[in-house]
């Protein structure tokens, strides 16, 4: 008998375009907590199984305690496997981001809702479980009690990083995610997290769990646990930072210890485009460090001031640039269509983003999740709660989830269009640009003006 059981309920239906797989690394380091505690543990990651398959062995491993991590796309799934779980343990557990921004929408199928991170809180709901006493003293959760919803004091963050043991990742099917990677990529990735917090605040981002303080392990301790991944046979890392660059001192003596120690291992990460220069794009380069991605959002600044993404189209160009110039690929992502837009707005950032000199382009429309200044926005406009990715075959899979001033077939529409302007000048280059690229950037524009 299993004392907790972490269930990640991810399951992709087929058909689905989205190309990046990680593990659950938020269970990952859960599981270690409660095994450097003497927990019996077990980790589901349904990453890789149907559903089916994910329940038996739920069941198999009859656990005292259940807890189900809840991305912002996994609602649905996660409240209909709570259902299907109730009998099989005695108290079914809630966590992550969606959770902890809206406790009492979980509690009608969970017993429990740990709010923020989740280590220590799993630790001592086992301690209650096993010792039969009531939740009130444990911090950082919420529960029904009589019928009412009860929030207890707020779980503080952790402050010293290094001493969270590194995520369990034998628990993790690695031979399958190194398979899906070398199938799909040619190369095998897996995740790491070298700090936790963002200070910055975008307007349609949440980070519920780790709240706005930027905390960070130390160059030694990350290099650590890069040698061990490198030891699981993988041979790239994806650094899951919300923004990897954002201490300069800090990035540079992570570099400095990755070159140090001569690790044969590829890394990638999430950037922002105010905290690099040629000189911490050279030292990238020299660690190891193969693409960057930027969250650029908009090619115009005055939609980029309503997002207060606090930066600029130019330091977007001269970051990108500043990466090909040494020879490090980049990634961007995109958003089209967010309130305060015009026709003319989500044609700069098309325009923008199709010019731009990178190896991977991403659309998207604005999602609101709870918590966000964006979804306060456009709360009373919206019209489906929860993106699902549709069913059979579709091009472009983004919904528009609030009552817009532009119609999903419009927005979608000009996802087509910089895309189609990206392909045109990534492989036929500027000649052919000039050739074809324009015409159809012209005829275009004149049908995306006419669309409803």
């Amino acid at each position: 008998m299993t004392t907790v059981t972490l269930v990640y309920p991810y399951f992709h239906p087929s058909g689905d375009n989205s190309i990046f797989r990680f593990p659950p690394l938020g269970l990952g380091y859960i599981a270690a907590h409660l095994k450097a505690n003497g927990v019996s543990t077990l980790l589901v990651d349904c990453t890789f199984s149907d559903e089916q398959e994910a329940l038996e062995v739920i069941r198999r491993s009859r656990p005292l305690i259940i807890g189900v991590q809840v991305m912002f796309s996994m609602k649905e799934k996660a409240l209909e496997f709570a259902r299907l779980l109730r009998r099989d343990c005695g108290l079914l557990v809630a966590g992550g981001p969606l959770p902890t921004s809206n406790p009492e929408e979980f509690l009608s199928c969970f017993d429990v809702v740990a709010i923020g991170e989740g280590e220590q809180t799993m630790l001592e709901l086992v301690g209650a479980v096993q010792e039969g006493r009531g939740f009130a003293s444990i911090s950082g959760i919420a529960f029904k009690e009589k019928g009412q919803v009860t929030y207890t004091a707020p779980r503080p963050f952790v402050e010293d990083l290094d001493s969270v043991p590194f995520p369990s990742r034998e628990m993790f099917d690695n031979d399958a995610y190194k398979s899906y990677y070398l199938k799909n990529f040619g190369y095998s990735t897996t995740s790491v997290m070298t700090s936790r917090g963002c200070p910055f605040q975008c307007d349609f981002c949440s980070r519920p769990v780790f709240g706005n303080r930027f905390r960070s392990r130390t160059a030694a301790n990350v290099a650590d646990e890069v040698e061990e991944v490198r030891r699981l046979g993988y041979e790239r890392v994806w650094f899951a930072d919300d923004c990897f660059t954002l201490n300069r001192k800090r990035l540079l003596s992570i570099c400095d210890e990755l070159i140090r120690r001569r690790i044969p291992l590829g890394w990638e990460c999430l950037s922002r485009v105010d905290t690099v220069d040629l000189l911490v794009a050279e030292k990238m380069k020299e660690a190891g460090c193969v693409r960057v991605f930027f969250g650029l959002e908009s090619g115009n600044d005055s939609i980029l001031k309503i997002m207060n993404k606090q930066a600029t189209v130019r330091q977007a160009e001269d970051a990108v640039n500043v990466f090909r110039k040494v020879g490090v690929q980049t990634g961007a992502f995109f958003i089209l269509g967010y309130p305060g837009e015009n026709d003319r707005t989500v044609l700069d950032t098309v325009d923008f983003a199709s010019s731009l000199p990178l190896n991977y382009l991403s659309f998207t429309f604005p999602y609101p999740i709870p918590g966000t200044p964006l979804f306060e926005r456009v709360k009373d406009q919206i019209v489906c709660e929860d993106w699902k990715e549709p069913d059979g075959f579709h091009l472009i899979k983004h919904r528009l989830l609030f009552r817009s001033s532009f119609s999903e077939n419009k927005l979608k529409f000009a996802v087509f269009k910089g895309m189609a302007q990206f392909y045109i000048r990534k492989y036929l280059g500027s000649g052919g640009y000039q050739l074809l690229g324009h015409p159809f950037e012209h005829f275009t524009d004149v049908v995306y003006s006419k669309i409803p």
